[in-house]
């Protein structure tokens, strides 16, 4: 009888929803980067400098953040299944104005009208993916993550077999796939009843406790979520450093061509992908804090050797860094989440859309530094960036307060 009743009230994963959750995050995001990927072309074409560059990446930085908390906030209260439908619309849009654009200000409106796409899909896809989880966290995360690293991928990828040969009019093309996106959501959005039923029913009975309240003092929440934030920043501003300029070091230190920096641009986002569904998977076997102090000082060697490797050994420590500095972005968010658990918008709004907008803040410094210093010398001041994980040390221990 006890067995019986275990299976009837043992959480469901849904495998079907986390997985058409984990594409539409991979069309979204290959709009997204789609951004970076074409800054060679759009330097070409308009004569910008790297902090015009810098610039492109603030707005739709800035546009991609400052709305994500406070749709999170709502939907934490009022839950909106279809938004995502709504921010994907706002993705279309923005990658046909961007593939017509004839000015520097249509490119900036451009970038705008897909960071609010962003802001606004995020945080409700984060709340469908955990509570569609079944109590598997870091698998379900893991799948839903992997799905916008392999987005930020295909970016570079695709912007090097279509729209180098065939101009920017070409992004056109790639509102096929935020309308695919939009298909998808809207199926998920028609399971929304069902699966917050079913998490919800699960974890009340199953571990005794509710998922709408936090069980930790306030005072270590916001310990937490203050560390949580300054170690996603310290990573999200490293990676932003490839995101924005990896092409332009790459053309600059070792003369390759704008299609082989992108096709490098896309061995990092891969190595990426790989880092997040790893780290997601071992993260629910050895615990989420395990995972964040392996991520933080795991890269810190390589970051520090980058700078002085020639093509082979920068394509290798590339992979090196990413692999495993990417392995604690779900570990991360869930450690959050566990902090938090009545406020899973916010947090996805938080940790997609804030922390992001710092990142590009911190683009566009770079792109200034790069202008006065060289991207080089940038290159260099930025490999000390992971020792910012050493931070770690004032998170709480949340498996041994349990």
């Amino acid at each position: 009888m006890d067995t019986i009743n275990q299976s009837a009230t043992r959480p469901r994963v849904f495998l079907g929803i986390l997985f058409a959750l984990g594409a539409s995050h991979l069309l979204n995001d290959t709009i997204q980067s789609l951004i970076p990927a074409v800054y060679p072309i759009l330097q070409r074409d308009f004569a910008l400098d790297l902090a015009q560059i810098g610039i492109i990446t603030l707005t739709f930085q800035l546009a991609g953040s400052l709305l994500q908390p406070l749709v999170g906030l709502y939907t934490d209260r009022h839950p909106l299944p279809y938004s995502t439908v709504i921010g994907l619309a706002f993705s279309l849009g923005g990658v046909v104005w961007l593939a017509y654009a004839h000015s520097y200000g249509q490119i900036l409106f451009a970038v705008t009208l897909i960071g609010i796409g962003s802001s606004v899909f995020h945080p409700e896809a984060t709340r469908s993916a955990r509570h569609a989880s079944g109590g598997r966290q870091g698998l379900a995360q893991g799948i839903f993550q992997v799905g916008g690293q392999l987005g930020g991928a295909l970016g570079p990828l695709l912007a090097a077999l279509i729209i180098v040969p065939r101009g920017q009019a070409s992004l056109s093309w790639f509102a096929a796939m935020a309308l695919l996106a939009m298909v998808l959501m809207g199926w998920t959005a028609r399971h929304h009843a069902t699966i917050r039923s079913h998490f919800m029913t699960a974890h009340t009975t199953g571990s005794g406790g509710h998922p709408d309240r936090s069980p930790y003092p306030r005072e270590i929440v916001a310990r937490g979520l203050v560390v949580l934030s300054v170690l996603m920043f310290s990573k999200l501003a490293y990676l932003e450093s490839f995101r924005s300029f990896y092409t332009f070091y790459l053309i600059d230190r070792f003369d390759v061509s704008i299609p082989q920096s992108q096709m490098m641009l896309f061995v990092f986002f891969i190595a990426s992908a790989v880092g997040v569904l790893l780290g997601g998977i071992v993260g629910d076997r050895i615990g989420r804090y395990r995972i964040i102090w392996i991520s933080i000082l795991g890269p810190l060697p390589f970051t520090l050797l980058l700078p002085y490797a020639d093509l082979f050994w920068t394509g290798a420590l590339t992979v090196l860094i990413n692999l495993v500095m990417a392995s604690a972005f779900a570990s991360i968010m869930i450690y959050a989440m566990d902090l938090v658990p009545h406020r899973i918008g916010l947090i996805g709004g938080l940790f997609y859309g804030l922390n992001f907008g710092l990142s590009g803040i911190a683009a566009a410094l770079l792109g200034i530094w790069a202008d006065s210093v060289g991207i080089e010398t940038v290159y260099v001041m930025c490999s000390f960036l992971p020792l910012v994980g050493l931070l770690t040390f004032l998170l709480p221990r949340l498996e041994a307060r349990r």
